[in-house]
C-alpha cells in the first residue's frame, strides 16, 4: 500500500519488517515476495544497480513462485528500458512470453497484463507502435471484465500514446477519456503518468502539452519518482525540447485550456499540499489577477501572520510536520480581486474534498477509524451528552477557549480531548497540565518557560508546557488553583498569543489551543476576589458542564460494560459479564466519585474475576454492595428461571436436580427442538441425548406432535 501510495519512506520500514518476520518464520515464499517489493522500490526512486540485482536474483531462485518471477521479470525489463538497454528489455519480455507459454493460466495473470503496458512502450521506442496496438486492444478489454480498473485506466493511457504514436488520430480522445472515467487521476501512481501521456498523446506541440508536462514533473518530484519517466521516454532532454518548441505565444484559447485544466487537478492534488500550492501558483499567475504570490512553510500548524488588508492567505495543510500557506497579495482591480477570490474558493473545496475522501476511506477500510469520541474514551448517550458533544462539535473548529467545569471523575479531560480530535489540530499535541501538582512558586516557569540562570536552580533553558503543546491543544486542569500573580500572564497570553518566559526580554508567539477545566465555581471565586474578573470572562467564552453520573444514570450500563470488556482484555480474562442483579446495584448506586469511579470498580472486578466469570453481586466492592439490600430468594417468589438448591445436602443430588431443572426448562423453551436445547445448554446433541436418557425425561407434548 505504501508503495502504491508513493510512500517510499513508509514502504522501506514495512519492507524491512518484512524481512526481519520472515526470517523468523523461515517462510521462503514471504521472502521472495519482500524481495520483489523492494526490487521495485529501487526501480521506482532511480536506484537501478540495485533493483537489476534484486530481480535477477528472484528469477533464479528456487523458491519464487510463478507469480513473483513474472513480477521480478517485468521489473527487470522496466529496468532495462528506463536505463534505454532496449536488447535486453526484450529478452526480459521474452522470458514472461516462454513462462507463460509453458503454463497458460499464467497468461491472464495480473503481472502478464501489466508487462503488456511495458512492452507497449518498448514498441512504441522501437517506433512499431502498431504491434503495441493490437496487444493493448485484448488487455483493455481483459482488465476492465476482471475489474482492475488501476490496471484498465493505465492500458488505456497507454494505448492513447501508442494510436498517437502511429498516426492514428481516431480512438485516441476516447481512450484519453476513458482512462479518467477509470479514475487514473485520483491514483497516485498513476497520476503523472496520466499528465505525461496526455501531453505525448495531444497533436504537435501546445502550451496545453507543456503545461501537462510540468505537472507531470512536479508530481514525480514530489513522489520522489524517476524511472516512470525514463520508461516513457520522456528524458529530459525530449522535456527541453518540446519545451523550447510549445514557447509559442499564448492565446486566449491555450490559457483557458491551461487554466481549465489546472482547476480541476486541484481535487487530485490536494492530498499533497506542496503539489496543490505549486498548481495554484500556475493558475494565478496565468489569469494574472495578483501581482504577488508565495508559498510560505512555517513551523506552526496554523498559517502565517499576515495584513487581512492587502493579503489573502490559504491555509494549505502540514508538509512534514510543517504548515504550508498560499500568501497573495490583494489586487486594486475588483474584477480581479474576484478571481483571486474565486481561484481561492476552489482550493478550499478541493481540501474538503480530499478530507471527505479521506474519512470515507477510513469509513470502508479493513480495519474502520472508530467514531471520534469513542477514540478519545467517551461514550455520549445521555440527552444532555448528546447536546454536549453537539456543541463541541460546532466549536471544535474555532481557536474560542472552553471552560469545562463539573465533579472530579466526570471525564472533563476526555472531553476535551474529543474537543481536539475534531479540531483541525487533531494531529497535533494534546498535552494535559493539572495545575494543582505543581507548587505555585514553579507554576509561572512551568507554564511560560525560563532562560538559564533567570533564578537559582535554572541550569537549562525551559521551554514551558504551552510552548510545548505548540500546533495542538493545552489542557490545563483544575485552572482554580492559579495563583493571581499568574492570571494576568494567562491572560496575556489569551489575548495575543505571546507568552514572555522567565528571563527573556522579548514575547515569545505560541500557536496553542486552551482549553481548562475546574470542579470548583469561578464566578464565586471572583466574588471572593481569588480568580480575575477579566480572566474569568476572556475563558468563559463558551461553557460546558459535564453532569454527574447520578445524573445520567442511562450511561451506566454502556460505561460498565465498556470498562470491563476493556480491563479484561487488559487482564486477559476473556469474556466477562455482569449479571442483571449486578447492573441493578451499579445503577441504584449514586457514584461520589463519578465515571473514574465506575472504571475503577470494573478494573478491580476484572483483575479479581476468574476467566469467563459472570460477576455477581457478592463480587462488588463493599461500599457499593451495602448500599442496597434486596430480599433474599427464600423470601419472595422466584422467576420462571430461578431455582433454589439446598446446600445441606449431598453435591451428586443437587447437581442432579439442578441439570434436571434446566434440560426441562431447554426442552420447553425450544419446543423440543434438540439442536436448540442443546445449544442453550452448551451441549452436545449426543451430550443432551445422554443427559435425558439418565434422568427419564422426554421432550414436550407439543414437539412429539409436530414431529413425524
Amino acid at each position: 500500500m505504501a508503495l502504491l501510495n508513493c510512500e517510499f519512506d513508509n514502504a522501506r520500514d514495512f519492507i524491512s519488517r518484512a524481512r526481519e518476520a520472515a526470517a523468523k518464520s523461515g517462510h521462503s515464499q514471504t521472502a521472495t515476495a519482500v524481495q520483489s517489493n523492494l526490487g521495485h522500490l529501487h526501480l521506482l526512486v532511480g536506484e537501478f544497480a540495485r533493483a537489476r540485482e534484486a530481480f535477477t536474483l528472484l528469477l533464479d531462485h528456487p523458491h519464487a513462485g510463478h507469480f513473483t518471477r513474472l513480477a521480478a521479470a517485468d521489473g527487470l525489463a522496466r529496468v532495462h528500458l528506463a536505463l534505454g538497454d532496449l536488447d535486453a528489455c526484450a529478452a526480459a519480455l521474452g522470458f514472461i512470453d516462454e513462462h507463460s507459454g509453458e503454463r497458460p493460466r499464467l497468461t491472464s495473470t495480473y503481472q502478464t497484463r501489466w508487462a503488456t503496458i511495458t512492452r507497449a512502450r518498448l514498441l512504441i521506442r522501437l517506433g512499431t507502435p502498431q504491434e503495441a496496438i493490437a496487444d493493448l486492444t485484448i488487455a483493455e478489454d481483459v482488465s476492465e471484465a476482471q475489474g482492475d480498473l488501476p490496471l484498465a485506466a493505465a492500458i488505456q493511457l497507454t494505448h492513447a500514446q501508442a494510436l498517437a504514436a502511429a498516426g492514428v488520430s481516431d480512438g485516441v480522445a476516447y481512450r484519453l477519456l476513458r482512462a479518467s472515467e477509470l479514475g487514473i487521476t485520483g491514483i497516485r501512481e498513476l497520476q503523472a503518468q496520466y499528465y505525461c501521456g496526455s501531453a505525448k498523446a495531444l497533436p504537435g506541440t501546445t502550451p496545453l502539452a507543456e503545461h501537462l508536462r510540468e505537472r507531470a514533473d512536479r508530481v514525480w518530484s514530489d513522489q520522489q519518482v524517476v524511472s516512470i519517466r525514463l520508461e516513457m521516454d520522456d528524458s529530459p532532454s525530449n522535456r527541453r525540447r518540446a519545451a523550447t518548441e510549445a514557447k509559442t505565444r499564448p492565446n486566449l484559447e491555450s490559457t483557458v485550456a491551461c487554466v481549465v485544466d489546472s482547476l480541476a487537478a486541484f481535487s487530485n492534488l490536494a492530498h499533497r499540499p506542496r503539489l496543490l500550492a505549486e498548481e495554484m501558483v500556475v493558475v494565478l499567475k496565468e489569469i494574472g489577477c495578483t501581482s504577488g504570490v508565495k508559498v510560505v512553510e512555517t513551523h506552526e500548524s496554523i498559517a502565517p501572520p499576515a495584513d487581512s488588508r492587502t493579503t489573502a492567505v490559504l491555509r494549505l495543510g502540514t508538509n512534514r510536520r510543517n504548515t504550508l500557506s498560499l500568501i497573495c497579495e490583494i489586487p486594486a482591480d475588483p474584477v480581479k480581486a474576484i478571481l483571486l477570490a474565486d481561484v481561492l474558493r476552489i482550493g478550499r473545496a478541493a481540501l474538503e474534498l480530499e478530507r471527505a475522501r479521506q474519512e470515507e476511506r477510513n469509513r470502508a477500510a479493513v480495519w474502520p477509524a472508530m467514531p471520534i469520541e469513542e477514540e478519545a474514551g467517551a461514550l455520549f448517550l445521555a440527552e444532555e451528552m448528546q447536546q454536549l458533544l453537539a456543541t463541541v462539535r460546532r466549536i471544535a473548529s474555532s481557536t474560542v477557549p472552553v471552560v469545562i467545569t463539573g465533579e472530579t471523575g466526570t471525564g472533563k479531560e476526555v472531553l476535551a480531548r474529543t474537543l481536539h480530535l475534531y479540531s483541525a489540530r487533531a494531529a497535533a499535541t494534546f498535552l494535559p497540565f493539572n495545575c494543582s501538582s505543581i507548587h505555585k512558586d514553579m507554576l509561572e516557569s512551568q507554564l511560560f518557560g525560563h532562560r538559564r540562570g533567570s533564578f537559582t536552580g535554572a541550569t537549562d533553558n525551559f521551554p514551558g508546557v504551552i510552548r510545548a503543546a505548540s500546533g495542538g491543544t493545552l489542557f490545563l486542569d483544575e485552572i482554580a488553583e492559579l495563583s493571581l500573580d499568574v492570571q494576568p500572564k494567562l491572560l496575556r497570553f489569551l489575548e495575543s498569543n505571546e507568552i514572555h518566559p522567565m528571563g527573556d526580554t522579548q514575547p515569545v508567539r505560541a500557536d496553542v489551543r486552551l482549553v481548562a477545566a475546574t470542579n470548583a465555581d469561578l464566578g464565586t471565586l471572583v466574588a471572593q476576589g481569588r480568580f480575575r474578573e477579566d480572566l474569568f470572562y476572556r475563558l468563559n467564552i463558551v461553557p460546558l458542564h459535564v453532569p454527574p453520573l447520578r445524573e445520567r444514570r442511562v450511561e451506566i450500563p454502556a460505561l460498565a460494560n465498556y470498562y470491563l470488556r476493556k480491563y479484561a482484555l487488559e487482564y486477559r480474562r476473556g469474556d466477562l459479564r455482569l449479571a442483571e442483579e449486578t447492573m441493578e446495584y451499579l445503577v441504584l448506586y449514586r457514584w461520589p466519585g463519578n465515571v473514574r469511579q465506575l472504571a475503577n470498580e470494573m478494573r478491580r472486578l476484572a483483575a479479581l474475576a476468574e476467566a469467563g466469570a459472570v460477576l455477581m453481586p457478592e463480587h462488588l466492592s463493599a461500599m457499593i454492595a451495602a448500599s442496597r439490600r434486596t430480599v433474599p430468594a427464600s423470601e419472595r417468589t422466584l422467576d420462571p428461571t430461578e431455582v433454589v438448591v439446598r446446600i445441606d445436602q449431598p453435591m451428586p443430588a443437587a447437581v442432579q436436580h439442578l441439570e434436571r431443572t434446566m434440560i426441562q426448562h431447554a426442552l420447553q423453551t425450544a419446543n423440543g427442538g434438540m439442536e436448540d436445547a442443546a445449544a442453550m445448554l452448551g451441549l452436545s446433541r449426543k451430550g443432551l441425548y445422554l443427559k435425558r436418557v439418565r434422568y427419564g425425561l422426554e421432550p414436550p407434548e407439543s414437539a412429539s406432535q409436530t414431529v413425524p
